[in-house]
């Protein structure tokens, strides 16, 4: 362990809440202050780099890959580092967030690996934030239960070689933590997040066979994967950890880190265990990105926009060939389905459905995917177990077939569909029940027998805005405008309050969702993220 720094004062801003202590301990404290001080203000100078590469992106409406990093992708001797055993076979990854339910769920669930989740599927308040990492180290102790208030069931972990393999998510890089402060600035909450989590479980978790293993959200460049890489290597030298302990698994979740993998892989080799295709992220991403472009980059209804649509295919397929390229795991998309305990033909009809996406992705070279149902792991374990055998994945297919050039990841314009009214409700809707939600604290939400999270939330409202911005008319004769916009969204909230009743109407939030949404979906300037309006709006509530 290195030296000691001198102690950074963190500013805790927030009614404490039971057993915070244990998780807020004067040295973890202490860790997040140097982690804050060494690393916010080059996360600070990449937000900008981001905003200067929208600009030109606004300027030319193109992309392509890097001349000043081609000798990284043409040196083909390098790859990353071996993955622990722990994280050799990843074929079925559950995802949600580190409630107490749903921790113990998720770790029982069957799959191999819980993605315990701080981002997407977590609304950030200081009760999740804070008792999420509780909940976390009390299962690593195995000191974690729940019992159900409403219909008494109770909940326990299974045996510790029948438990999934955590990968923890840390928020993205553009969101901070309000309620702790350095210097009267926020921590960045990605810094937060991973701070805490290492600091009470990475040596914890090397005392179960298993290590700090994390998932890292919306990158969109190299040098925030360089980034990442320093805060791993100072974590680990600071709390006396061998290198190379970190492992990181990188969502390729915007469209210009799509034009980044290998150098991302490359900036992260020692600590990288491989690649993820996020692909509602990377939809929200090209409409944010590509806005400026005209009707070439409309993209129709987000359900019509699979994985087999042609610019779709050429991102997943160059995700395969340069994950196994360099070693890596290649992690396939969200199986979002959440099953109905009423309607039998509409699970068998949504089944089918996964298991032709599994049996996809696994075909394709995957070497395992993201369900968001305990319920649908033994489908998609069928779909990588027919593939996969007793390997534990299959990174010996290089996938040399595949052939990428740098318009077909941005060939949006291939897509037959069109956008349609219906896509526009459904669009208003999923906004406002999410929205609604995640003001209350609840990040991963079930709308429409679908596991709903901020990813869906920013396609849906991005789509609104999009469709607005280029006039598109709808099959049924009708013009995206603001007007058609705002009815839509009026009617969905007079139904809501018709079917919920007053009482529970007034009781939720769901006036300030609508009028959220439409903010974010409505005004000239496009907001970067949803989530920046609605965390402070989540903070002024309390």
């Amino acid at each position: 362990m290195s030296a000691p720094a001198p102690s950074v004062p963190v500013i805790v801003d927030a009614e404490p809440l039971p057993r915070q202590d244990e998780v807020l301990t004067r040295e973890a404290l202490a860790f997040l202050g140097e982690l804050h001080r060494r690393f916010t203000p080059r996360r600070d100078e990449l937000l900008a780099r981001r905003a200067e590469r929208r600009a030109e992106i606004a300027r030319t409406s193109t992309l392509d890959f890097l001349p000043e990093t081609a000798a990284v992708r043409a040196d083909d001797s390098w790859r990353v580092a071996p993955a622990p055993a722990a994280l050799d076979d990843r074929r079925v990854e559950i995802t949600g967030p580190t409630d107490r339910k749903m921790t113990i769920n998720a770790l029982n669930s069957g799959a191999k690996v819980w993605l315990a989740d701080f981002e997407d599927a977590s609304a950030p308040t200081w009760e999740n934030v804070i008792l999420g990492q509780l909940n976390l180290i009390d299962a690593y102790e195995r000191r974690i239960d729940f019992t159900d208030a409403a219909s008494g069931k109770s909940y326990a972990l299974k045996d510790a070689d029948q438990l999934a393999t955590v990968v923890t998510r840390p928020r993205g890089w553009h969101l901070d933590e309000h309620h702790l402060q350095v210097d009267g600035r926020p921590v960045p909450g990605a810094l937060v997040d991973f701070g805490l989590y290492f600091f009470h479980n990475a040596r914890r978790l090397l005392d179960l066979g298993k290590g700090p293993y994390f998932y890292l959200p919306k990158t969109e460049s190299y040098l925030e994967a360089r980034l990442w890489n320093d805060i791993f290597v100072f974590a680990q030298d600071r709390l006396g950890i061998e290198q190379g302990t970190v492992r990181a698994t990188v969502l390729i979740e915007t469209i210009t880190a799509a034009y980044e993998m290998e150098e991302i892989l490359y900036e992260l080799r020692d600590h990288a265990s491989g690649l993820n295709a996020g692909r509602w992220d990377y939809l929200f991403s090209i409409v944010k990105n590509f806005r400026d472009g005209g009707a070439r980059f409309v993209l129709p209804d987000r359900n019509a926009v699979t994985m087999t649509a042609p610019f779709m295919r050429a991102y997943t397929e160059l995700l395969v060939r340069t994950c196994h390229k360099r070693g890596a795991h290649a992690i396939g998309g969200m199986a979002a389905f959440i099953p109905s305990r009423r309607d039998p033909e509409v699970n068998e009809v949504a089944f089918e459905k996964v298991r032709a996406d599994k049996d996809r992705e696994a075909a394709d070279g995957f070497d395992g995917s993201w369900v968001a149902h305990p319920d649908l792991v033994p489908i998609a374990m069928a779909s990588f177990d027919a593939v996969l055998g007793d390997a534990p994945n299959q990174k010996h297919r290089l996938r040399e077939d595949v052939s990428v050039a740098a318009g077909d990841l941005i060939a949006v314009d291939s897509l037959d569909a069109r956008p349609t009214y219906e896509g526009l409700v459904n669009a208003v809707q999923v906004g406002i029940r999410y929205i609604e939600a995640w003001l209350r604290g609840s990040g991963a939400v079930a709308i429409f027998n679908l596991m709903e999270d901020a990813a869906t939330a920013e396609i849906s409202r991005s789509q609104i805005w999009q469709w607005i911005n280029a006039g598109v008319v709808f099959e049924n004769g009708e013009t995206a405008t603001p007007e058609l916009a705002r009815k839509v969204a009026a009617e969905d909230l007079a139904a809501i309050r018709a079917q919920t009743g007053e009482d529970v109407f007034a009781a939720g939030r769901w006036q300030e969702a609508h009028d959220l949404l439409l903010k974010v979906s409505l005004d000239e300037d496009y907001a970067e993220f949803l989530t920046l309006p609605a965390y402070r709006q989540l903070v002024a509530r309390g």
